[in-house]
């Protein structure tokens, strides 16, 4: 067992143990720090010599260059344990204690934030070797800790995709540009020829000025990578404790150098994939790219909300991108470790802040805003639900009680109003805070959904009296929603923008009667626009949900394949390679950021067809219901849920409609046919009525035959 802060790379003989990226996770390391197991018998020999390297991390922020701001626990650290097991069976535990050795490593700089220095001429050579001369190395300080250990549940940070460089020229200032055509989270591999004591400076960046200098305004700088050459022959070398968001390397001094070539390494977190999604649209399998490089770049060992600038876990993200990002990654082990730190975060009061862990305290709406701080009882609900596992609602059920509560205290007759609301929405100013939505619309309506929430998770673990209670409170903020937001004599909610009507939908704060003119002042409003969109962070996830609920994917679709307004079609016309942080795709913010990547739970769930019914957990029932708007004439997807593989693969060609199905052991579907009568239908070529393991539902929905079915694989013709 070892833990190393901020980070470590371990050795034995020589050898790197194991293939992981800056472990372990970042924390809260005033309360928890994490350690990593590894088995290391296969790097033992008869003598042996273990070492370790030291990288500050998130533990200790040095005042030099970028730092979005100062954090620090103390000097780098490290707690290791070796337990040996001989073949006579006797055993022996070796720890750090004041008999090992410490020096400066040839690594000058270290900065999560800065970037990484290497000074090649500093590198003792052999010094991970048997019968190193150690003489001149210093005693270490054995250091008190005050934090917990715990062990690393979250999938570690690794090397997922090799890019090569795409383009390489000379800028107007004479340095060497170099392309990886893919905007990514990662480092670099260099390799180089030249003279000793040479110093080259690589300077990445997501965005080019117009000289074709490296632009590091939106994402902090300065942030370099600084490597002082050895002179021996060819040298590699790739920075060990830092990455950045980057798709240039701008690279200086190097007209003497015989060789210098550049590799990409993206780092994420290496949590396994778990679905797949294409269709017949190529401007839709770009969106799917462009989110899913996003995704992959801010999943690290915290769920940031840029590869670069901040790299803070930011909450709202968590719990909105949640199901998108389980359609395509396993995540119960990464969302266990943002439970753990939400948790080291909340304050006594109960407040949740904004971001997690908490290395520093924001002010002006950003230190503790409803929308972000309900990822606290809102992810442990979507785990249960979506994997089967109730074990984070067990373990922090006390905490999220709390959390409520603490809502509870800033409410005004139950209406609960401040905070930054429909964060980067679509409005007459440069985006930022909500303009179109009032903060109280969406701020109570989290704290309408957390009581929801709270009061089925109280019914699940058994807390009857909390049950009655959060009903009770739901129910209240309900009517004084309605109250504050719902003008009866316009039949509209709050400035009836899509995140008013959406949201007001979604968590069902809508009276029965009023729903269907509600959804119908959302419907005008897109229309009214030309299907644009103008919802933002918050609301865009919930517009998307409710189209969807009520059948409409056609609007989804032309809201989604636009060009000339703000979207994600504008992305890819500006030439974004990720998701970027604004629908304009400005070169101000992030051109790297996963938080309006909504569309992804919709190319599975609505035109991927791959969902779980109302009442199941884990997806022991399945439903299959594929939305077909004109314009797409196939699409294909595949989740690999806790009972197994599920996949729902379609093409409409010649006025048919062919609908491939797989559904796993253990589990059962419903199939939504596309037919006014079963006479229309046929499975495998037999007539459905005719197969016995089809059971066709008696229903009253005229646009689909339900069919309720078993495990196994089933191609449906309409």
């Amino acid at each position: 067992n070892i833990s190393g802060l901020g980070h470590f790379d371990f050795y034995i003989n020589g050898e790197k143990v194991g293939n992981h990226f800056l472990d372990p996770g970042w924390t809260n390391y005033a309360k928890t720090a994490l350690y990593q197991t590894f088995d290391v018998t296969a790097l033992l020999k008869k003598r042996n010599v273990m070492g370790v390297m030291l990288g500050n991390g998130f533990y200790n922020v040095p005042r030099e260059r970028y730092f979005k701001q100062l954090i620090s626990f103390g000097a780098p650290k490290v707690k290791l344990a070796l337990s040996l097991k001989y073949a006579d069976g006797s055993s022996e535990v070796v720890v750090t204690d004041r008999s090992w050795k410490v020096c400066e490593s040839p690594i000058t700089y270290s900065s999560i934030y800065g970037g990484e220095d290497y000074e090649t001429r500093k590198y003792q050579v052999s010094w991970m070797n048997p019968g190193f001369d150690d003489d001149s190395w210093k005693t270490p300080v054995i250091a008190k800790t005050e934090m917990g250990l715990k062990a690393q549940v979250s999938a570690p940070l690794t090397v997922r995709d090799i890019l090569p460089v795409v383009r390489k020229y000379k800028n107007s200032k004479g340095n060497w540009v170099f392309d990886f055509g893919q905007n990514f989270s990662g480092i670099i591999r260099l390799k180089v020829k030249g003279h000793s004591g040479h110093k080259m400076t690589m300077k990445p960046g997501e965005l080019l000025e117009k000289d074709s200098t490296v632009n590091q305004r939106a994402s902090g700088g300065p942030y370099l990578w600084n490597y002082t050459l050895s002179g021996k022959g060819v040298e590699e070398w790739q920075p060990q404790f830092t990455y950045y968001g980057f798709r240039y390397v701008e690279v200086s001094n190097i007209e003497k150098l015989e060789l210098v070539e550049l590799t990409g390494m993206h780092t994420t977190n290496s949590s396994p994939e778990a679905g797949s999604f294409s269709c017949s649209l190529p401007m839709f399998n770009k969106i799917y790219e462009l989110i899913d490089w996003s995704i992959r770049s801010h999943l690290a060992s915290i769920l940031t909300d840029v590869p670069h600038r901040v790299k803070l876990g930011w909450l709202e993200v968590a719990h909105l991108m949640q199901h998108a990002m389980q359609y395509r990654y396993q995540l119960d082990g990464l969302y266990s470790k943002v439970m753990g730190d939400i948790k080291d975060s909340q304050t006594q009061e109960g407040i949740v802040p904004s971001i997690a862990p908490e290395y520093v305290r924001f002010a002006d709406g950003f230190e503790n805003s409803p929308e972000w701080g309900s990822a606290f009882i809102i992810i442990p609900w979507y785990v249960y639900r979506w994997y089967g596992d109730k074990s984070l609602l067990s373990a922090y059920y006390p905490y999220m009680k709390r959390y409520l509560e603490y809502l509870s205290t800033r409410a005004d007759n139950y209406i609960v109003a401040y905070g930054l609301g429909d964060w980067f929405d679509l409005g007459p100013k440069h985006p930022g805070y909500s303009q179109l939505t009032s903060n109280g619309v969406t701020s109570t309506g989290m704290y309408y959904y957390n009581a929801s929430i709270m009061s089925q998770i109280a019914k699940l673990l058994g807390e009857e009296k909390d049950e009655e209670r959060f009903t009770q409170l739901a129910t209240c903020i309900r009517k004084a929603y309605n109250e504050k937001f719902y003008n009866t004599a316009t039949k509209q909610y709050d400035r009836n923008s899509q995140t008013a009507n959406a949201i007001s939908l979604y968590f069902g704060l809508v009276e029965e009667q009023n729903r269907e003119v509600v959804y119908q002042n959302l419907i005008n409003d897109i229309k009214n626009r030309n299907y644009a969109l103008t919802s933002g962070d918050i609301g865009y996830r919930y517009l998307l949900r409710v189209l969807e609920e009520n059948g409409d994917s056609d609007i989804i679709y032309k809201m989604n394949t636009k060009y000339d307004v703000p979207g994600y079609g504008w992305q890819l016309a500006y030439g974004a390679t990720a998701l970027t942080e604004s629908w304009q795709a400005y070169g101000f913010v992030s051109n790297n950021h996963c938080m309006l990547g909504h569309l992804m739970e919709w190319f599975f769930s609505g035109l991927g067809g791959i969902s779980q019914q109302r009442e199941s957990v884990g997806f022991k029932k399945i439903k299959i219901k594929p939305q077909m708007p004109i314009g797409i004439n196939s699409a294909s997807t595949s989740y690999t849920s806790p009972y197994g593989d599920i996949a729902c693969r379609w093409v409409r060609k010649s006025g048919k409609i062919r609908l491939y199905v797989q559904i796993p052991a253990n589990s059962e579907a419903i199939v939504y046919l596309p037919a006014k009568a079963a006479e229309e239908i046929t499975e495998s070529g037999i007539p459905l009525k005719d197969v016995g393991e089809c059971r066709i539902l008696e229903t009253h929905n005229e646009n689909y035959i339900l069919v309720s079915v078993g495990s196994g694989n089933y191609i449906f013709e309409v």
